[in-house]
């Protein structure tokens, strides 16, 4: 999975690259904010769903954070990115929740949702991609750059005998299959849909036959059409006690039913969202850029990440900290991982082991594809919430609390 991200990362066009030198260009500006305080060196990469928020409701310590965080004009004192797994909401929108959760202005290029950096992918954006999720999913997909797409409704619309789970939706009648439908040519899944029956029947249909669903072929294709996906998170926290059903549970679900069918593995030409390197690497780079658009001239080199769910935050900033012990493409020199208790980790769990039935200890909730390493599970500092997080950086920064 290592060699997927570095690969998907050569693909980008020097984001961050051209951040960094943006800021140097910046080099020797007042600092903004008019006080004593150093221009920042480090920036802040947020969790939202169990750090920030809990469903709807914004959680107290989160509020005590940013108190913090914000100078007397309402301006943050140092770069934040808000790096979340959902993709089911426009940037854009994200960016106005965020602003009126937290009190102060949240700019759309301080969000990165699980498919932002799909941007980058820009070899994929002139196929024509089947499309599924939920929310603004068009928009989205073509803010992302996707020029040609096909939803899932669209696809069962013309070809209505494949979808026969449910029995009201049958059609009533016998229809002709279309002939001239266009050839899908590649699957975007930006994150779990409503109906999983019908987007895992439709999906496997396209795969199966080389992206002609009205057709049949003796033996599936294989390799299959490029799959992209964004967020693996099996779990996510909300308001219920326990956690709830993410995107990496659907893609458990489709992976395990094309394994059953042909017999292979479901390979993924690319995957974004935390933990993939890209995504960290895509932060790295509009950090740079914040910093930059401030006038703070000092190239950030620590980056802190705080989140909730070891699978995904924790194992995404160890993993991108070992990459930058080895490769630096950007100023950071270091990632620290940060685990709050107000989300899915909770002080009580038990570590997680490899995967076996009946085995003790919590079993590894981590997608396939990132495989299972005890040492990326374990978090630089463990601390009950997102104000004891920010109390706990500016201290190791040596700034004022």
């Amino acid at each position: 999975m290592a060699a997927l991200g570095e690969a998907a990362a050569r693909w980008a066009p020097g984001l961050w690259r051209r951040a960094v030198r943006t800021a140097a260009w910046l080099r020797g500006r007042r600092f903004a904010s008019g006080g004593t305080q150093s221009p920042p060196t480090f920036g802040l990469l947020l969790d939202i769903d169990g750090v920030l928020v809990r469903g709807h409701q914004v959680i107290p310590a989160a509020q005590e954070a940013f108190r913090r965080l914000l100078d007397p004009q309402g301006q943050l004192r140092v770069p934040v990115v808000f790096v979340t797994n959902a993709g089911n909401i426009s940037q854009c929108s994200k960016a106005e929740e965020l602003s009126a959760q937290l009190g102060f202005q949240v700019e759309p290029d301080q969000v990165i949702l699980s498919h932002s950096p799909m941007k980058l992918f820009s070899q994929h954006h002139d196929r024509r991609m089947l499309v599924s999720g939920q929310g603004p999913l068009v928009e989205n997909a073509r803010a992302l750059g996707f020029k040609h797409l096909v939803t899932v409704d669209e696809l069962r619309a013309a070809f209505p005998v494949l979808d026969m789970v449910d029995l009201q939706r049958r059609p009533k009648t016998t229809l002709l299959p279309r002939s001239d439908f266009p050839a899908i040519e590649g699957v975007l899944l930006l994150g779990e849909p409503v109906r999983w029956e019908t987007s895992l029947q439709l999906i496997t249909d396209v795969l199966l036959s080389d992206g002609n669903p009205g057709t049949g072929l003796a033996t599936a294709p294989y390799p299959h059409l490029p799959v992209l996906a964004s967020n693996t998170d099996l779990l996510w926290m909300a308001e219920a006690k326990m956690p709830r059903f993410g995107h990496g549970t659907f893609l458990l679900c489709l992976e395990a039913i094309y394994r059953k069918l042909t017999g292979r593995e479901l390979c993924y030409s690319g995957l974004t969202g935390k933990p993939s390197l890209l995504t960290y690497r895509y932060a790295e780079g509009l950090l740079a850029r914040q910093a930059a658009r401030r006038g703070w001239a000092a190239p950030i080199r620590s980056l802190y990440a705080v989140g909730d769910n070891p699978m995904s935050d924790i194992y995404g900033a160890n993993l991108f900290h070992q990459h930058l012990q080895t490769q630096q493409e950007g100023a950071a020199r270091s990632c620290a991982s940060i685990l709050v208790c107000t989300g899915v980790y909770g002080p009580q769990a038990p570590s997680p082991t490899v995967p076996a039935l009946g085995s003790e200890g919590s079993p590894f909730h981590g997608h396939r594809d990132f495989g299972f390493r005890p040492e990326l599970l374990q978090a630089a500092h463990v601390v009950s919430d997102l104000h004891e997080a920010v109390q706990l950086v500016l201290r190791k920064e040596g700034w004022a609390l």
